[in-house]
């Protein structure tokens, strides 16, 4: 049988720190996020989303209830990763220049740098179909079986 890791809680205490240090040090005042803010967040929500993933996993054998309540936790991650991937796609560019309601609504990658952001939300889309129902994707996570 695997066990965690015992550095694992200090190491989230440490990117917890890392964030609160970025929020009060870092983000200008009364400016809009930033694409490469955006694109920070999302990959930071795809990772915690990738560590309550594989926590929910563990957990279910064991204590099914409690994975119920992970499942839940990383459907609102999902969901929070596909808010920030909208944002992104709905920001300024770097140079100024507004994204057209097209290119929103298509949420079509505009070349490099932009398609990383794209292949993050879909490799973690990809696995949120194959956890989640449909009604689950949509709107408030309901206690599940799945994996």
């Amino acid at each position: 049988m695997h066990h965690p890791s015992p550095d694992g809680p200090r190491l989230l205490r440490f990117a917890t720190a890392a964030i609160d240090v970025h929020h009060h040090t870092s983000l200008p005042d009364q400016q809009p996020a930033s694409r490469a803010e955006l694109d920070a967040l999302h990959s930071h929500c795809v990772s915690l989303f990738r560590l309550v993933d594989t926590h929910t996993a563990a957990t279910r054998p064991h204590t099914p209830a409690e994975a119920d309540q992970l499942h839940a936790a990383r459907i609102r991650l999902w969901q929070t990763c596909d808010a920030l991937h909208t944002a992104y796609h709905r920001a300024l560019h770097p140079d100024g220049r507004q994204p057209t309601r097209e290119a929103c609504a298509l949420r079509l990658p505009e070349g490099a740098p932009d398609v990383v952001i794209c292949q993050r939300h879909t490799t973690a889309s990809a696995r949120m179909r194959r956890i989640s129902t449909p009604a689950e994707l949509r709107g408030t996570p309901t206690a599940s079986s799945r994996t």
